[in-house]
């Protein structure tokens, strides 16, 4: 017998009791019932400003909604049939997906388009040498990629391109070097990145080449320690973090900055319980939802992030999501893609 080791398991599995007996008392206040009714009821609202204002990008507000539905354990509750014949009304020939029925395509929407079939075990309906061709055929000289045929490039495209890619098994189909080359371009002297080389750093953009990096096997171009440390430095005072140096609080950078944070390792250098709390109170108590701040008004794409936050954070509950590629554990289990993050 081995007493020390025995003595260790004891006290490690009596702190793991004491945590999550702690973090159900931080939880008490959760709105989950609420939650869920906001996000059910987000398609009923088609007379209202918000509904119409986010008609472009449908397909990434139903890939926020259904991800945090099934974060929720409750991903059974969401019409799949409808779904998925919205997903496939907005397919193009050249293989490319848009945000709604007759808009064009482009890789954001392409990249929530699959990220839903994956999520509802439907990728086998897809035609997956279609999409690798249209991903493709964006990718630049220099490693970048255009969202679509009008020819913006930003980092965030990049990681469009990988994520998708590595989703249906075709990562092949693209100079991967070059796009990992043009990402490790993008950074800064504070560690971070921007959306092309020499712009600012932002949480967004971080998270946006750091997954991509992941998915590339390129993370050891990152400087690890001087971006951890930019990362954290994002907490304020009340608990949130913000997406820049200067600026507000906002419930969406509690994952742009914790995804990365988990790829580096490093989720321990911010104020869990602080964040956990920000994030709780941008609730809304009347009709359910996260909004970016206290008292602001809802809308699924904080209620996603929000979620997912408090998820990465490791509270119960919650169903695990993976910070690389923005959707459940199992579902990436499932799909039997390797796990790409430290925590």
């Amino acid at each position: 017998m081995d007493l020390k080791k025995d003595a260790k398991k004891s006290k490690e599995g009596s702190q793991g009791k004491e945590r999550e007996a702690k973090d159900l008392k931080i939880l008490e206040g959760f709105k989950k019932k609420m939650h869920v009714e906001f996000i059910l009821g987000l398609d009923k609202k088609k007379d209202t400003f918000e509904y119409h204002v986010m008609e472009h990008l449908r397909m990434s507000g139903i890939y926020w909604g259904a991800t945090c539905m099934d974060l929720l354990g409750e991903l059974d509750k969401m019409d799949k049939k409808h779904i998925l014949k919205f997903v496939f009304d907005c397919k193009h020939s050249n293989g490319g997906f848009s945000g709604n029925v007759n808009h064009d395509p482009h890789l954001l929407y392409t990249l929530s388009a699959v990220q839903i079939l994956a999520l509802f075990g439907e990728l086998d309906k897809l035609d997956k040498e279609g999409v690798a061709k249209y991903v493709s055929s964006l990718q630049q000289k220099d490693g970048s990629f255009y969202g679509d045929k009008w020819g913006e490039v930003d980092t965030r495209f990049s990681y469009c391109a990988l994520n998708c890619l590595k989703l249906i098994g075709k990562l092949d189909k693209i100079d991967l070097k070059s796009a990992t080359d043009f990402i490790t371009s993008c950074r800064n002297f504070d560690g971070g990145y921007g959306a092309v080389p020499g712009a600012e750093s932002h949480s967004g953009q971080i998270f946006c080449c750091v997954a991509a990096l992941a998915i590339g096997g390129a993370t050891k171009d990152i400087d690890q320690n001087l971006l951890g440390w930019w990362l954290c430095e994002r907490q304020l005072p009340c608990g949130g973090l913000n997406g820049r140096p200067e600026k507000r609080e906002d419930v969406c950078y509690s994952w742009w900055v914790l995804s990365a944070l988990s790829v580096l390792g490093k989720i321990p250098w911010i104020q869990r319980e602080k964040l956990a709390g920000f994030i709780l109170s941008c609730q809304d108590p009347k009709d359910g939802g996260f909004s970016d701040r206290p008292e602001n008004m809802p809308d699924v794409f904080h209620t996603f992030f929000g979620v997912a936050a408090l998820s990465l954070l490791g509270f119960p509950t919650f169903k695990k999501i993976d910070p690389v590629f923005a959707l459940p554990v199992h579902t990436m289990e499932k799909l039997g893609i390797e796990k790409l993050y430290k925590s």
